[in-house]
């Protein structure tokens, strides 16, 4: 082995180290280029991902509301309708970018992102309970003439009545985050439209204190439960919930003609809708949409 002379430590000629330096310079542009590309056609994927259009409410099925049918244009049997795109142009233009990005994922990672934007059927669910535990229904979901929403233009009722008495507790129907908690909770049940002049309606008019005190909390599964009609409540917005544990005490405040809780399940997911009445939306100034609501019976265990 040869031992180290006095010249090893010498600088390298300027040329051979200007030629080291290019190809660093070199190397580091082409990693950049790739890691940027990579970015981006993640970001277009994920954008392409946006849930559709809501669409009109149609039959229901179940206790979800559908789109309405249209004729097949050749003549066959009727499909969903399909909302009409944004903007001119804009399905497309995801459609391409979407197959550029789809080509940098994994396929299986890309299905499962997918998935995350469909709701999951209500029978699949589990880890419900009561939360009035030994509540009488008094009005189920579904058409009802005491329904506030429409659907195919006849009154429905979009959750489930339970009463026993005044006072009574009310339990977390699911573990969940509280979204809401008091009467500034409109924002969390899924409107379709513009809440600014409702609630502009509500401050000109002092009139938060005649809506009824709720609750809304984020399940952790894709769904939202909604009680309402509380005489008081225990806990804030933020808090961390499990099920049985306790949301306050059954009242009558809002519209309600006596002491009761009304719970209601939705998913933000969900592309159907229920209408409201167009006198009702005229005065309140409410959008004509809400996000349709399943019927709770679907995921509370049975008795």
């Amino acid at each position: 082995m040869r031992t180290p002379g006095p010249l090893d430590n010498l600088p390298r000629p300027l040329s051979e180290r200007e030629g080291r330096r290019g190809r660093r310079l070199l190397r580091r542009l082409a990693t950049l280029l790739i890691l940027g590309s990579l970015v981006v056609g993640g970001l277009v994927f994920v954008s392409s991902l946006a849930p559709p259009a809501i669409a009109p409410v149609g039959a229901v099925a179940g206790a979800v509301a559908t789109p309405p049918s249209v004729p097949s244009p050749a003549g066959g049997p009727a499909g969903p309708a399909v909302p009409a795109p944004i903007r001119a142009g804009r399905a497309e233009r995801f459609a391409a970018l979407a197959a550029v990005a789809a080509r940098r994922l994994d396929a299986t990672s890309s299905a499962r992102a997918r998935a995350w934007l469909i709701p999951a059927a209500p029978e699949t669910l589990t880890g419900y309970q009561w939360p009035l535990p030994h509540g009488r229904i008094t009005l189920p979901f579904g058409p009802s003439p005491w329904g506030s929403r429409l659907v195919e233009g006849s009154a429905f009722h979009d959750g489930l009545d339970m009463a026993t008495f005044c006072g009574d507790r009310v339990v977390a129907a699911h573990d969940g985050t509280v979204l809401a908690a008091g009467r500034r909770f409109d924002a969390y049940l899924g409107w379709v439209g513009d809440l600014s002049r409702y609630t502009a309606r509500l401050d000109r008019k002092h009139l938060w204190m005649t809506l009824p005190i709720v609750v809304v909390t984020d399940d952790g599964n894709g769904y939202r439960s909604i009680y309402a009609h509380f005489g008081k409540i225990v806990v804030k917005r933020g808090a961390t919930v499990r099920a049985g544990q306790l949301l306050g005490y059954e009242g009558a405040t809002g519209r309600a003609s006596g002491c009761h809780l009304h719970y209601g399940l939705f998913s933000p997911l969900e592309t159907a809708r229920f209408a409201m009445e167009p006198d009702v939306m005229k005065r309140m100034k409410i959008p004509g949409y809400q996000i349709a609501r399943v019927d709770p019976l679907r995921v509370l265990p049975p008795r």
